[in-house]
């Protein structure tokens, strides 16, 4: 059974709201790239798409997370976050204008930017410093459970209605409304408002940020992005299968399994985050995702892809949420979501960088060096964390020797 005084109904309800929210989610994602090509559009122009849509949600976090502290309230962002999902689903569906689809997805994203850091900030506003991974790690469980959930859903739906991807949207709007249903439990938990200067919050006012963050923000958040910059997305990992000659069935397989290895680990994760460190944890998992994309390039046999893939779920539970747990540790609280939406905010236009130079690296060098380059950066990554802790240790051991 789970504490009560650790999982209040807050965090019951906000890793119940992702779980669902994520099913609506996830059932569009394996397929909304051959939907929009169906209906006309070209590569390019969903790479445009996608670009756009994502650079909306990181700029939206930063700005939104700052609004949320300097209100002192979280839940109406949740609220209208989730809402702006689940509308975009049916959108996507109802016409076929390249504006229409722009709209829409921008929309789904717009609503991501919206809800995120306040709901991050809700979270730790909801626990202590010694219980953040526990609460994070179970709401990433949740979350990934969803991840895990959608792709079946729409894999079953495919199975007797080949081509007939239009209802799949409308069917996706459906955890959607029990999300916004959900939310609407959601209870505002008083904070100080971060709005002594009363000043108005600008677009870009959350950029200020950095220059008045702690220290340990201002060491952990540089690594992360650089972490960010040598992690391409995932869906290399599923084009190197295709790659390999694995047929699609044995892709869309892995990555069901890959998340649902994720669900169930995040969450002892968290728990032995708790006790040994969170960035014992974190670094431990960076490590592991290096170990795996030095690899992954090499593999060839399914044995080998089932072990790196295995692997590559325990890096996943080791830092999703461990890292945001880490950041609202070293925030003040009335600054959490300020803190949260800056790094969410840049690591989301990171993210589309990386994946950027990702395919270019593939496309002129091959996945083998793509795979090696990014294993290195974040070999270097795991280096720049670990040395202050090895420095520390010889320091002690000096010092107990004199």
């Amino acid at each position: 059974m789970f504490n009560k005084k650790i999982f209040t109904k807050a965090i019951l309800l906000l890793s119940f709201i992702s779980l669902f929210s994520d099913i609506a989610s996830e059932m569009l994602y394996p397929v909304m790239p051959v939907y929009l090509k169906s209906i006309g559009f070209s590569v390019l122009l969903i790479g445009i798409l996608e670009g756009l849509a994502e650079c909306v949600a990181g700029l939206s976090k930063g700005y939104f997370g700052n609004l949320s502290d300097k209100m002192g309230r979280r839940v109406p962002f949740i609220k209208w976050g989730y809402l702006f999902n689940a509308l975009s689903k049916p959108m996507l569906a109802i016409f076929i204008n390249p504006l229409w689809i722009f709209f829409a997805r921008t929309l789904d994203r717009f609503g991501k930017g919206i809800r995120t850091a306040a709901r991050d900030a809700l979270l730790s506003q909801e626990t202590t410093k010694e219980n953040k991974g526990k609460v994070f790690g179970f709401h990433r469980s949740m979350d990934t459970v969803g991840a895990a959930i959608g792709p079946v859903l729409s894999l079953i739906y495919l199975y007797y209605h080949p081509g007939q991807y239009r209802w799949l949207f409308v069917i996706a709007f459906l955890p959607g409304l029990l999300v916004v249903a959900l939310s609407g439990f959601l209870k505002e938990k008083k904070i100080e408002a971060e709005n002594t200067n009363r000043k108005p919050v600008h677009f870009l006012t959350y950029l200020k940020y950095w220059k008045k963050s702690p220290p340990a923000f201002k060491k952990l958040v540089p690594a992360l992005l650089t972490f960010t910059l040598f992690n391409s997305s995932d869906a290399f990992l599923l084009l190197a299968l295709k790659y390999k000659g694995f047929t699609d069935l044995q892709m869309i397989g892995f990555y069901i399994s890959y998340n649902l290895l994720y669900a169930l680990l995040s969450y002892p994760l968290g728990v032995i985050a708790d006790k040994i460190g969170l960035k014992k944890v974190l670094v431990s998992g960076l490590a592991i995702f290096a170990f795996v994309y030095f690899l992954f390039g090499w593999a060839s046999s399914v044995w080998q892809f089932v072990v790196l893939f295995l692997f590559y779920s325990i890096y996943a539970a080791s830092t999703e949420g461990i890292s945001k747990a880490w950041i609202t540790n070293v925030s003040k609280e009335e600054e959490t979501a300020t803190a949260i939406g800056f790094f969410t905010s840049f690591n989301s236009i990171i993210t589309f960088i990386s994946s950027a130079l990702g395919g270019l690296i593939w496309v002129c060098y091959g996945p083998k060096v793509m795979f090696m380059f990014s294993g290195i950066g974040v070999a270097l990554v795991v280096v720049y964390l670990t040395l202050p802790y090895l420095s520390e240790r010889v320091v002690k051991k000096a010092n107990g020797h004199s």
